[in-house]
C-alpha cells in the first residue's frame, strides 16, 4: 500500500455461480472492465447452496464485505433458487445482527452470464460503501 495514501482498499468476497455469473465476471476481465483487485471470487454451482457460516467465516477472516452474484430466475438447478438464496441472506443477516455486523456488508444481486457491466458496477458501489461507514461493526 502507498504510504502517502491512507485509504485502505476494501476486501470483498464474491460467491459466483459456475454457469451464470462466472461467465459475466470472466467477460469483465476480457473486456478490461476494471474493478478493485481486492475482490476474491469463489465459484459455486448454485447460489442457494451457500451456507450462512461461510459468509460469517469470511467476516471472521477479515473480509469487509460479501457479495453473492446470485443465479436469480436463471438457475439451471432449481426453480426456487432465488427464494432459497434470499432466505440464506435473511438467516445470515440475523447472525450478523447478533455479532453487531452491519447487515449492508452482505449484498446479493442476480448477475446473468453477459452482465459484466452490472457486476463491475455492483462491486464498485459496494467498495465505495465499505470505504465509508460500512466497515465499522
Amino acid at each position: 500500500m502507498d504510504k502517502g495514501n491512507n485509504k485502505k482498499t476494501s476486501k470483498i468476497l464474491v460467491f459466483s455461480t459456475e454457469k451464470i455469473s462466472d461467465p459475466a465476471i470472466d467477460l469483465a476481465g476480457l473486456l478490461k472492465q476494471h474493478y478493485p483487485p481486492s475482490v476474491d471470487v469463489i465459484s459455486i454451482p448454485c447460489s442457494s447452496g451457500i451456507k450462512p457460516r461461510w459468509i460469517m467465516r469470511a467476516f471472521d477472516k477479515g473480509f469487509d464485505g460479501v457479495f453473492i452474484a446470485a443465479d436469480g430466475t436463471d438457475c439451471p438447478f432449481s426453480d426456487t433458487c432465488e427464494d432459497k438464496t434470499a432466505g440464506i441472506v435473511a438467516m445470515t443477516h440475523e447472525l450478523m445482527d447478533g455479532k453487531g455486523i452491519d447487515k449492508a456488508r452482505l449484498r446479493m444481486a442476480a448477475i446473468c452470464s453477459v452482465c459484466s457491466e452490472a457486476f463491475v458496477k455492483q462491486v464498485k458501489v459496494f467498495t465505495d460503501y465499505l470505504a465509508g461507514a460500512g466497515k465499522s461493526g
